[in-house]
C-alpha cells in the first residue's frame, strides 16, 4: 500500500489543510461542540493522513479473526453461566445493574449467537508493541472517519481502507443481516444521548443513498410502527425498515421514545437488529476475565493457544473492582503495594505515584462508561483524589462494576496541524491512539479504515478534543 500523493505534491501543507476544511464544510461533524473561526471541525486538522509502517499495518490488520473469536467465546462464555456450567460469578459479574428488560432480551434463544457487525478496538503504539485498552461494539467516529477519508482521497493519498472502505464495509455488514434482501432498507436510529454523532450518521446515511443504497438516519420518535414491522419516511416515501442499526445504549433505553415498540418488532423479527441488544458485549472488564486464572481452560480450548496467548499480550491486565471482602488467605492476583500484596482495594490509595500507574473506569451501562468519562490515571491525580476514586468505584460496584487496568504509555510521534489562529502548520509531539473500524459479514472481519487520534505528551487519556489531531491513516 504506497503513498500516492499526485495531486497532494502540488500543493502547500497549508493549501492541503484548508481543502480539507472546506471538504468537511456542512457535514455537522461532532455537531454541538465548540469550532474556532473558519474551521469546520471541533479537532485540528492535518495537512496529510497519519503514517504508519507497514509492519504496524500489517499487526492491526491481523488482529480482526482473533477479535471476531474473542466476542465469539465471551458471548459463550456468559451465556454458559446462566445455564450453570460456567462459574456463576461470571454471570453475577455482566448482569449487575441491569433492567430485567435487558436481561430479558440477551438471554433470548433466538439472538444467541448475534454478535456485533462493527468491532473498534482502541490501540495504542507503546515502545514494546501495541496494547488494546478498549473494544467497543457501540461505537461512534466511523462517519466522521468515512467522510475525512473522502476528503484526503481527493488530494491523491492512498488510504488504508480507501476512499469508501468504511461506507462499503458497513454497508456490506449491515445488509447481511437483511435475510437475502439484495436490497434492504437500513435505519440508522439516533438517540437524544448519543445526538453529538448524529451528524457523522447523517453523513454516513447520505452518502449510501448516493451510491443508491437505501438509508436513513432518524430518531426514534420518528419511527413509525404498525403491525407488519417498523417504518421510516426517506425523501417523502413511508417505507419499512429491515436492519435497523442501533446508536443508542442500553442503559438509556427508559429515555428512547417508543422503545417498547422498537422492542416488540425486535421480539418477533419484524425487524433485524445490530449491534444485538446485549449489554454483556459492551462490557469493560472482559479483559479481566481474559487474563483470570481460574477461566484459562475455557479460553483456550475457544480460542486456541495462538489467539489466547495474543490476547493476554495485548489486553492490559485488568481486575474487576469487586467491593467484597476477599478471605483472609486470599490476595489479588499481579497486584503488589510497598512490595506487599494487595489484599484489599484501600492498599491501593497509599500506593506511591510510580505505583499508581493504573486505571479505573466505569466497565459499562453507564453515562460514564463511554466518550473517557470516568476515567481515572492513578500517576496524574493527587493522592487525595485517587483514593477518592477508588472510593468511588468501590461504592458503585452494586450497580455499575468498574475495572482496574495498568496504564501503558504510548509512542511518542511527531505530528503536523493547520492552527486557524496563526494561519501557520504547527507541528506537535504527540501520543496516538488508532482505532480501526472491522466490519464482520460472512464470519470474517474485514477492515475498513483506520482512524488516528493526536494529543500532546502532557495528556494521558488520548479521545478526540478540540486539541487533537486527528486524521485518517495510511502506510508508508
Amino acid at each position: 500500500m504506497a503513498n500516492c500523493q499526485s495531486q497532494s505534491v502540488k500543493l502547500t501543507e497549508k493549501d492541503r489543510a484548508l481543502l480539507i476544511n472546506k471538504d468537511l464544510e456542512g457535514t455537522e461533524l461532532h455537531r454541538g461542540m465548540m469550532l474556532e473561526g473558519e474551521q469546520n471541525t471541533p479537532f485540528r486538522i492535518s495537512p496529510d493522513p497519519f503514517f504508519i509502517d507497514r509492519e504496524l499495518y500489517e499487526e492491526i490488520e491481523a488482529l480482526g479473526p482473533h477479535l471476531v473469536a474473542f466476542y465469539q467465546a465471551a458471548n459463550r462464555l456468559y451465556l454458559q453461566s446462566v445455564r450453570g456450567s460456567q462459574p456463576d460469578w461470571v454471570r453475577d459479574y455482566l448482569e449487575r445493574g441491569k433492567s430485567e428488560t435487558v436481561l430479558d432480551y440477551q438471554r433470548m434463544r433466538r439472538f444467541r449467537t448475534d454478535l456485533p457487525v462493527i468491532i473498534r478496538p482502541d490501540v495504542i503504539p507503546t515502545d514494546d508493541g501495541i496494547i488494546v485498552s478498549e473494544l467497543d461494539s457501540v461505537p461512534g467516529g466511523f462517519g466522521l472517519l468515512a467522510a475525512l477519508s473522502q476528503a484526503y482521497a481527493r488530494l491523491g493519498f492512498d488510504l488504508v481502507g480507501g476512499a469508501n472502505g468504511i461506507v462499503e464495509g458497513f454497508w456490506q455488514a449491515v445488509s447481511a443481516l437483511a435475510r437475502g434482501d439484495d436490497d434492504p432498507f437500513l435505519a440508522i436510529v439516533v438517540s437524544d444521548e448519543s445526538d453529538a454523532y448524529r451528524g457523522e450518521m447523517q453523513w454516513l446515511s447520505d452518502r449510501l443513498r448516493a451510491l443508491g443504497r437505501r438509508a436513513v438516519t432518524v430518531h426514534p420518535r420518528e419511527l413509525i410502527f404498525t403491525e407488519d414491522g417498523l417504518f421510516a419516511e426517506v425523501e417523502g416515501q413511508t417505507t419499512r425498515i429491515d436492519v435497523l442499526y442501533r446508536f443508542f445504549e442500553l442503559f438509556d433505553l427508559k429515555n428512547i421514545p417508543k422503545i417498547d415498540l422498537i422492542l416488540y418488532a425486535i421480539r418477533k423479527e419484524l425487524v433485524q437488529v445490530t449491534p444485538p441488544l446485549k449489554s454483556h458485549l459492551e462490557e469493560k472488564l472482559w479483559m479481566a476475565l481474559l487474563h483470570h486464572g481460574s477461566l484459562r481452560s475455557f479460553w483456550l480450548e475457544q480460542l486456541g493457544r495462538e489467539t489466547y496467548e495474543l490476547l493476554r499480550r495485548i489486553f492490559p491486565m485488568s481486575w474487576v473492582m469487586d467491593a467484597r471482602p476477599l478471605p483472609p488467605h486470599a490476595q489479588i492476583p499481579g497486584l503488589e503495594v510497598g512490595g506487599l500484596p494487595v489484599v484489599d482495594w484501600n492498599q491501593l490509595k497509599g500506593a506511591t505515584q510510580r505505583e499508581r500507574e493504573l486505571v479505573i473506569k466505569p466497565s459499562g451501562f453507564s453515562p460514564t462508561a463511554w466518550g473517557s468519562r470516568g476515567v481515572k490515571i492513578g500517576h496524574d491525580l493527587p493522592q487525595d483524589e485517587w483514593a477518592q476514586g477508588i472510593d468511588e468505584a468501590l461504592q458503585a460496584f452494586e450497580t455499575t462494576p468498574h475495572v482496574l487496568q495498568r496504564f501503558h504509555k504510548g509512542r511518542r510521534f511527531e505530528v503536523r496541524y493547520f492552527d486557524f489562529a496563526s494561519g501557520e502548520v504547527k507541528s506537535m509531539p504527540a501520543r496516538v491512539r488508532l482505532c480501526p473500524y472491522f466490519f464482520v459479514y460472512n464470519g470474517e472481519a474485514r477492515l475498513g479504515g483506520i482512524l488516528a487520534t493526536a494529543v500532546s505528551l502532557d495528556k494521558k487519556i488520548i479521545h478526540g478534543m478540540s486539541e487533537a489531531v486527528m486524521a485518517p491513516v495510511a502506510v508508508r
